[in-house]
């Protein structure tokens, strides 16, 4: 990987043709028992919902040790669950020896966001202040930007990025695999399936909050110290292809820092679980550090 002083060179392995098909839905796993004894399953009060919802931690091995950790926050996709990541891929595996507390939560099929059409779905504040009070409030975290991370697959990679350059201050790492970035654009014209949802939760186009959530737009806001490390990855097979490229090409224009891993694979668990240990790896080299830093 060949590394500048503002930003780091997009690593491509191109595959000569790639193919639109239909994205596959998800299938929930709601019934698959965590393969790891390290998993917790727990429910709390967010206020910027005013409702009970769930998240797994999986801690890390020597959690009991006393030591603080750093955090990473996992997003699931659309018509998936808090459950995913632990059950339908070879987290426990990865993670076994990961310093790093994983959190999963569960967000339905809210694209992150806090809705412009039902006032009670502030899916956005829920993440970005209940979720992480939450976190820092119960488990022994390092409670620093510097040592808190956030990505996710499809709907939840859109939402770690757009969380990235929003709030800065709250990370230093954000990761997507096969980022669906033009969900607040014209993914409802594109995928029908996905309209109804997509128009509950940005409202009819024009509506300010389209622009308010589209990580293109928010990339153009003037940038400040602290700008997270950005990590994309996305399958040569992938529908979301495309606008993969073109995000990253926008990264690359405004300088930030980034790695990009285009390979092989579909909209499929199986592109995400193979790649899932370098997105882990790349968090440990960002993140993993704080370990030694004051707190």
């Amino acid at each position: 990987m060949k590394i500048k002083t503002s930003f780091l060179a997009v690593l491509v392995l191109l595959s000569p043709f790639f193919s639109l098909g239909q994205e596959p839905r998800y299938v929930v796993a709601t019934e698959i028992a965590s393969r790891n004894p390290r998993a917790r399953d727990v429910v709390f009060h967010s206020k910027a919902l005013d409702r009970d919802v769930h998240y797994r931690v999986l801690l890390p091995s020597h959690y009991e040790d006393g030591e603080r950790f750093p955090v990473l926050y996992l997003l699931h996709g659309l018509y998936g669950d808090y459950l995913n990541w632990d059950t339908r891929t070879r987290l426990d595996n990865y993670a076994k020896d990961l310093p790093i507390l994983i959190v999963m939560p569960d967000a339905g099929d809210s694209w992150y966001t806090n809705s412009a059409t039902v006032s009670a779905d502030k899916f956005e504040d829920y993440i970005v202040v209940d979720l992480i009070s939450e976190i820092d409030g119960k488990y022994r975290t390092i409670a620093d930007r510097h040592a808190r991370a956030i990505a996710g697959l499809s709907m939840g990679g859109y939402g770690a990025i757009k969380f990235g350059l929003k709030y800065p201050e709250l990370f230093s790492f954000s990761g997507s695999l096969s980022g669906a970035f033009n969900a607040p654009q014209n993914l409802d014209e594109l995928r029908p399936d996905f309209r109804a949802k997509l128009l509950q939760v940005y409202g009819k186009h024009g509506n300010p909050v389209r622009n308010e959530n589209d990580v293109f737009e928010i990339l153009k806001a003037p940038r400040s110290e602290g700008i997270p490390y950005f990590y994309l990855a996305c399958g040569t097979s992938d529908f979301f292809l495309s606008i993969n490229r073109t995000f990253v090409d926008r990264l690359s224009s405004a300088k930030l820092a980034y790695e990009y891993h285009e390979t092989p694979g579909g909209h499929t668990w199986e592109y995400w679980d193979g790649n899932l240990n370098a997105l882990l790896i790349a968090v440990e080299r960002i993140i993993g550090s704080a370990r030694t830093l004051p707190h």
